[in-house]
């Protein structure tokens, strides 16, 4: 008997990301990826002024020699926080990672109620992610993160993580000292990890029970990448509850049926 229902690609998806603890994949519909990226260019161009014939990757890679350092997360909270008010644009982020999402987390799935914006300008110290695992701080570890970027990442202009084979024996390591310092953390860990080699067009799904963060970003142009978490409805949840940090966008007439029926009470 078939041990297992799942597709072909579905089985490879899974095996990848349980090696590997990412996957990256090109998005499912780059429709939904260019309607996001315009609307902050929409908001971008609000702002500040630049050439006609400057194309949209050139804006927002080199939005740094527009804006000053000092400037830069009050305006990435003005232009997320307008994204964040169109809920197309959560519907679109879905859509362009949706079938690689089922194959990871299942087809009945909560959405973290905002997306969240990184912008990272080059040599930036502000903007800086020290290492963290997102269940160190009381996630559930049956979230993923959806990581899309609006430009094209490597090396310290993208993020990194430990590869999945290799926690265990970082756990064994850590648990034998007590590392206070986030820093010290990653020196620990800093010949092991992965840099994220990524381009706009593509999605990165990741486990974020595993640790990853960011550095100084030392390249010549700006980072621009969108996170945002998603987990099957009916999976145990940490500190984020439903309702209050995730909204439920998939759940199906049986499951809804389900959860709303009571019992007739007999006499």
């Amino acid at each position: 008997m078939k041990s297992s229902f799942l597709s072909s690609e579905d089985i490879k998806i899974s095996n990848e990301f349980k090696r590997n603890g990412y996957i990256i994949r090109n998005v499912a519909d780059k429709l939904s990826l260019d309607f996001i990226q315009s609307k902050f260019i929409k908001l971008i161009k609000k702002n500040y002024k630049f050439e006609k014939s400057t194309s949209d990757l050139r804006v927002l890679n080199f939005i740094h020699k527009k804006i000053k350092k000092n400037k830069i997360n009050e305006f990435r909270l003005k232009v997320i926080d307008e994204i964040n008010k169109d809920e197309n644009c959560k519907y679109y982020y879905y859509k362009a990672t949706k079938p690689y999402l089922e194959a990871i987390a299942g087809n009945e799935l909560v959405m973290q109620k905002k997306i969240n914006l990184s912008i990272q300008l080059p040599g930036d110290e502000s903007s800086l992610l020290a290492v963290h695992s997102d269940v160190w701080s009381g996630d559930s570890p049956f979230e993923v993160v959806v990581w899309l970027p609006l430009v094209n990442c490597y090396k310290t202009k993208s993020m990194y993580i430990l590869p999945a084979n290799l926690i265990n024996q970082f756990n064994k390591k850590i648990s034998k000292k007590n590392y206070q310092d986030s820093e010290k953390v990653f020196q620990l860990i800093k010949k092991n990890i992965k840099w994220i080699k990524i381009n706009y067009g593509q999605v990165l799904i990741f486990n974020q029970s595993l640790p990853h963060g960011n550095r100084i970003n030392k390249e010549l142009e700006t980072r621009w990448s969108l996170n945002c978490r998603f987990k099957n409805i009916f999976s145990p949840y940490g500190d984020k509850k439903i309702g209050e940090f995730f909204e439920p966008i998939t759940l199906r007439a049986a499951s809804e049926l389900g959860l709303k029926y009571k019992l007739p009470k007999m006499r």
